[in-house]
């Protein structure tokens, strides 16, 4: 064993120190390959280290070192080649996919322009075009994510999402943002560039006192809100732009959202005894043994139409001709009795309001609407104003006995419009809707979902009707805030649709129960003019807000500029469309004398006396059973949150 003094003055063999002088490969700064890089140093020195302490004791000869250090070598030069070959390769997949990106954005754009070629002559509601000179010469600014705060109404726009063929809100507004320099002329041509997002997708017609939209935006001007509704229609009002993360996304943050429904308190009415239903209704009751029930739970409106027959009827009647008078009694008696099917023809329509008792159910059609001031960059349109009178029509002169019929009918609809809901029919519809609340499968509020589809699971936090009725001209009205995490299509609309139908008919509650099992049946859609998207609720958004130094999302800051847009476009416009077209009054007459089962369920023969609706897909939908608006979802799409 050597001294420890000669140990300690030992000096490294001299074959060894090319080993212990060659210098460790320089690697490239790559993240992901940093691992590598670092084992092979440390693996390379602990070999070296090895080696050298085997010679200090000995254990190596000369010749046996230097086998080991050329292998040592080698294996080193192999690793420097293996990651060259990354790096190499990578650098070819980098390549690839900028290639790749390329051409998914030549595809995109080819078929973009081929849908404005094709179906826009030309033009788009959602592209608009700058030429190259242009966009060169405007400064590039940065953006940032936003939430764009805004109310709107619906009519005369093909609902909020954007889109080239339809004049859109959401058209408008991008229209405006890039007339005022909030998009950059780059960014024009694709609203996807700047990451657009709608909290809720409302439908045609569909108003909204309340929405968001969250998108990337230059927001350099101060003033950027109050240039933005300059150029916006009054019909469309911007609240608020506000700063937000850049992660932001407005329909993934928000987890509830407020509707109101506005209808007619005379939706209440029972059907009139004549009618399909009508009929069906008492004759049920009778088989089943309980009309004394039946006509308990009408109460304070089961005379109503007697009532009507005797002072508003028979008094027209009276001063008729008589040739005249068993006319007219002929035709309201086979309107009343008409069948409705996909093959029957929808009734001639007349020219007045009163003349629309048998008009079948029909798209209620709404003037277009054009901004007041339209952004010299938004794509031209054909649309007339939004207040401009349309074409007179020639009428032909009517015959003393279609003269006749038309009072009659009106009278009918004038005493409608006369009902005053009491307290009692207002406290049965909240029964009725507090059946709603909490979780419940709503396949037979939607379309094309069976019951073991766990996405028909949904939620309802409130559904209340405001207990002080709205007096608008003749019409009394109804107010309804539903409170919800998401709906699917139609759902809002089948449940009013339900729970009036219930209180109207004189039905059990626990039908409403019942329509939660798997058994599927006809619901029909209440009209769509009154439907409103209140607001989006952001609570959990709103209470990381701060810790982000952001302001929470909340509609309450705004609340009196947003009642008085309610009360002069919202409102006002679903009062006037009802005034004019009749929407409910047509919808719930169809539903009365549209002669099959479909609509069974709401007699004494319950669930069993229906028709039970098809899983099937294609399943046909009678046209009578279309509503007023079309098949499209209530004021959002289809949602899962």
């Amino acid at each position: 064993m050597r001294p420890i003094r000669q140990f300690a003055t030992w000096q490294p063999t001299r074959h060894l120190l090319p080993l212990r002088a060659r210098p460790l490969p320089r690697l490239p700064r790559l993240p992901h390959l940093r691992h590598l890089a670092g084992s092979t140093s440390r693996a390379a020195r602990t070999m070296a280290t090895e080696r050298v302490a085997a010679g200090r004791e000995g254990e190596a000869s000369a010749g046996e070192a230097a086998e080991v250090a050329e292998a040592a070598a080698a294996e080193t030069e192999g690793t420097i080649s293996r990651i060259r070959r990354a790096v190499l390769g990578l650098t070819t997949r980098r390549r690839d996919l900028a290639d790749k990106r390329e051409q998914v954005q030549n595809t995109r754009n080819a078929k973009r322009q081929k849908v404005i070629d094709d179906d826009g002559g030309g033009n788009s509601y959602m592209s608009i075009g700058f030429t190259k000179e242009e966009i060169a010469a405007e400064e590039r600014r940065p953006k940032r994510k936003v939430a764009v705060l805004i109310g709107y109404a619906g009519t005369g726009y093909h609902g909020i999402q954007i889109n080239h063929k339809e004049r859109t809100i959401e058209g408008d507004i991008f229209a405006a943002f890039v007339a005022i320099g909030a998009i950059a002329k780059a960014n024009a041509d694709d609203p996807k560039k700047s990451s657009l997002v709608r909290c809720a997708r409302t439908d045609k017609g569909v108003h909204a006192a309340g929405n968001v939209l969250s998108l990337k935006l230059i927001v350099e001007d101060e003033d950027l809100v109050e240039k933005l509704n300059i150029h916006l229609p009054e019909q469309i009002r911007v609240w608020a732009i506000q700063r937000t993360n850049n992660g932001f996304s407005c329909y993934q943050a928000c987890d509830s959202r407020w509707y109101e429904y506005l209808m007619p308190s005379y939706a209440l009415l029972p059907p009139k005894p004549q009618s399909f239903l009508g009929k069906k209704l008492r004759d049920a009751a009778k088989d089943k043994g309980v009309y004394e029930e039946y006509q308990d739970r009408l109460d304070d409106v089961k005379t109503f139409w007697d009532e009507v027959e005797k002072n508003d009827i028979l008094p027209i009647l009276e001063k008729m001709d008589p040739e005249i008078r068993a006319e007219v009694v002929r035709i309201i008696s086979d309107n009343a009795d008409k069948e409705l099917s996909d093959e029957t023809a929808e009734p001639a329509k007349t020219d007045c309001k009163a003349g629309a008792e048998d008009v079948a159910m029909k798209g209620v059609e709404l003037e277009p609407v054009e901004a007041e001031a339209e952004p010299s960059a938004a794509p031209p349109t054909t649309e007339a104003a939004p207040d401009a009178e349309p074409a007179a029509k020639v009428e032909r002169e009517l015959t003393p006995v279609e003269l006749a019929v038309r009072e009659v009918k009106a009278a009918y609809i004038a005493a409608k419009r006369r009902y005053r809901v009491t307290p009692t029919r207002l406290q049965k519809l909240q029964q009725a809707m507090d059946l709603y609340l909490g979780t419940h499968n709503f396949h037979n509020y939607t379309v094309l979902k069976s019951a073991k589809d766990p996405s028909a699971q949904r939620h309802i936090k409130s559904f209340q009707v405001d207990t002080k009725p709205i007096h608008m001209g003749d019409t009394e009205w109804l107010s309804i805030k539903i409170h919800g995490q998401s709906f699917m299509m139609h759902q809002i609309r089948k449940m009013i649709a339900m729970a009036v139908m219930v209180v109207r008919c004189g039905a059990p509650f626990n039908l409403i129960s019942e329509s939660y099992e798997s058994r599927r049946i006809s619901i029909p859609k209440a009209p769509g003019l009154g439907l409103m998207l209140e607001r989006p609720m952001f609570t959990e958004f709103n209470k990381k807000a701060v810790t982000l130094g952001r302001d929470p999302i909340d509609f309450a800051k705004f609340e009196d500029k947003i009642q008085e847009f309610k009360d002069q476009h919202i409102y006002r416009r679903m009062f006037e469309v009802e005034e004019k077209e009749n929407s409910f009054h047509l919808f719930f007459n169809q539903v009365d004398n549209f002669r099959t089962d479909y609509f069974l369920w709401a007699t004494a023969g319950g669930l069993e006396a229906s028709h039970q609706r098809s899983d099937r897909t294609g399943e046909r939908i009678p046209k009578a059973l279309q509503a007023e608006l079309g098949d499209d979802a209530d004021g959002v799409a289809e949602e899962a949150n």
